[in-house]
């Protein structure tokens, strides 16, 4: 473990989260594998015709065009410094090269589930669509920050749809976190001022705001979000002082689609990419990292509280790789 060690700092996983992350990978892992090891079936040494495969692999495991397109260039410079490298070797080449892409594109490791010093509240703000698992990424955030030892207050602004309020009110009251709830259809800028306003009153540590995950043209999401920005900026002049968008790994270039229209629309500072226990998409994680250079700051890589992981790139490497050992650092 001594090259991740050398490309990688941050926060030390523990052995049961490798094994949850491991777990969670298995599906992408088998698929990538697979087709590997068919890429090169009959193959002594890596040619062009294993490149234009390998080039073929990454794509469909949505890696993206564009990031599969430097991966390939650095393994292609390797063969040519290399002179003749085997298949066997390829595996490895191609788990250090993208693990140095990941190493260049993000900053370091978040330190679990705390907050910066000197910001009190935090304010979190956080998007994305319908269905990609917002608001439970907002649930699982406040059993972690409470756990933690800090005071949350959640704000419940995505009031287009009844089902989200009453999921946020279901978690604060299974973590024993207050929530600030206008009911449906309200204005979510009203929400959102209301809960910053608490907060405060509250003495709390940090106030997550949710925010309506419709699907918006730009235009009306970038209104909406500015709105709410702005409000809160009546209460705290630099709120919110981050803005976490979350998408689904399991839709692959969906997500990246999506990706792309949030950064247009709105400051993104930080993501959360979920459900990546259920789909062999999660080389998208991957692509994201690469094309947004925007930290990927937690996965999720099952259904439980816990399996809502800090983003660890040397051991997310290592189980997309390897797998089944603990990482060490």
């Amino acid at each position: 473990m001594g090259f991740f060690k050398k490309l990688f700092k941050g926060k030390e996983i523990s052995q049961e989260e490798k094994q949850d992350l491991d777990k969670g990978l298995e599906k992408t892992r088998g698929s990538f594998f697979d087709k590997l090891s068919k890429a090169v079936a009959g193959k002594s040494k890596v040619d062009d015709d294993v490149l234009d495969n390998l080039e073929e692999i990454l794509v469909t495991s949505d890696v993206g065009v564009d990031t599969t397109l430097k991966v390939i260039e650095r393994i292609e410079a390797r063969v040519e410094k290399d002179k003749y490298l085997n298949t066997e070797e390829l595996n490895q080449i191609l788990r250090e090269e993208i693990a140095a892409l990941m190493a260049e594109n993000q900053s370091e490791d978040v330190e679990g589930f705390d907050i910066p010093e000197g910001k009190k509240p935090y304010v979190l703000m956080v998007v994305g669509v319908n269905g990609v698992g917002k608001t439970t990424t907002i649930g699982k955030l406040s059993a972690k920050f409470k756990a933690n030892g800090k005071k949350v207050v959640l704000g419940a602004g995505d009031t287009f749809r009844a089902a989200a309020v009453d999921q946020l009110k279901m978690w604060g009251e299974r973590t024993g976190v207050e929530v600030v709830a206008k009911g449906m259809n309200t204005d979510p800028s009203a929400v959102a001022f209301e809960a910053v306003k608490r907060g405060v009153e509250a003495d709390a540590d940090i106030i997550i705001i949710d925010t309506a995950g419709r699907l918006h043209t730009k235009v009306n999401l970038m209104n909406e979000l500015s709105k709410i920005r702005r409000v809160m900026t009546k209460v705290i002049p630099d709120a919110p002082h981050e803005v976490m968008l979350v998408l689904d790994g399991s839709t692959g270039q969906n997500a990246v689609i999506q990706a792309r229209e949030f950064t247009k629309a709105t400051e993104v500072t930080s993501l959360a990419i979920t459900k990546l226990d259920g789909t062999a998409k999660g080389g998208v994680v991957i692509g994201i990292s690469d094309e947004f250079k925007i930290p990927v700051k937690y996965i999720g890589v099952g259904e439980g509280v816990d399996h809502l992981q800090a983003f660890n790139k040397a051991a997310f490497v290592d189980s997309l790789f390897k797998g089944g050992e603990a990482t060490e650092k």
